[in-house]
């Protein structure tokens, strides 16, 4: 059986090596799993129309993740509160999306001691589609008020309409107003990009004394500037990776029909880390 990660750049994906990690744990020989460089809607669907049987599902990073979303026969809930595949799972016939993401983050919160929280606890960094599936598990662990800190408010549609389909409520404030929240809250998600790091590990600086978790989506290099600068103000922190390996092991269940235990996800985790150790 093959799958494949999709997305354009996407030889940095990390993806192979952790499938491939998941397929030597559960004695899957026959499985391959690669990295494909398709960039843009016609690619995407001249790929995925010529698919054949022998295909048992994709991972989808940007710009495809709502790209796909008209080739698809079905989705899961997850993708369609926020409107973002990350995998499609395929079968004779049926082409079924999946937002694995939003288990990534709750997973990854729960490496931080964070299982449930109230509403008004946690705060996102950033607007975009990472964004919107960082409140869609916000608010699955309790916080039906999370706060969206972006630089533009206009920029924060879909992730606070993702919040209200939950049945909660996003307040939607500018980055400038960041740094207060960010003192009391209990959770942070910074979906921001490295580009921007510099100027997220301001707003860090200014919030002063911190004793909260902190969840970077950015994994490499590590530990980012605004992680940094989080432990520096007494909290504590969680690395993108671990929201990258949660949602990957999610994958290979759907993919392959098999349960992606403890030790499977040890077995991911060594070779995701011994990958960026160099």
């Amino acid at each position: 059986m093959r799958a494949a990660v999709l997305g354009s750049p996407v030889g940095h994906s990390l993806s192979p090596i952790l499938h491939r990690a998941a397929y030597d744990a559960l004695g899957l020989t026959g499985w391959r799993y690669e990295a494909l460089e398709v960039a843009d809607a016609a690619a995407l669907h001249a790929f995925v129309t010529g698919l054949d049987d022998e295909w048992a599902g994709l991972s989808l990073t940007m710009p495809l993740k709502r790209l796909v979303q008209p080739l698809l026969d079905a989705v899961d809930e997850p993708a369609r509160v926020t409107g973002s595949v990350n995998t499609v799972v395929l079968s004779p016939g049926r082409r079924t999306g999946s937002n694995t993401d939003v288990h990534g983050v709750v997973a990854a919160l729960a490496e931080g001691g964070v299982t449930a929280l109230a509403p008004g606890e946690s705060v996102v960094l950033g607007g975009g589609a990472t964004a919107a599936s960082a409140v869609a598990a916000l608010v699955g662990l309790g916080d039906r008020a999370p706060v969206l800190a972006v630089r533009d408010p206009a920029r924060a549609g879909t992730a606070a309409a993702v919040a209200q389909a939950l049945g909660g409520r996003a307040r939607v404030v500018t980055s400038a107003e960041a740094p207060a929240l960010l003192g009391t809250a209990r959770v942070a998600v910074s979906t921001v990009p490295a580009a921007a790091a510099a100027a997220t590990a301001d707003l860090v600086r200014a919030a002063g004394p911190l004793g909260g978790v902190l969840l970077d989506v950015v994994y490499d290099p590590w530990p980012t500037t605004p992680a940094g600068a989080w432990q520096q103000a007494g909290g504590t922190v969680v690395d993108g990776f671990a929201m990258l390996l949660h949602q990957a092991g999610r994958q290979v269940a759907a993919m392959t029909g098999r349960e992606v235990t403890g030790d499977v996800l040890t077995a991911m985790r060594v070779a995701g880390r011994r990958a960026l150790d160099g």
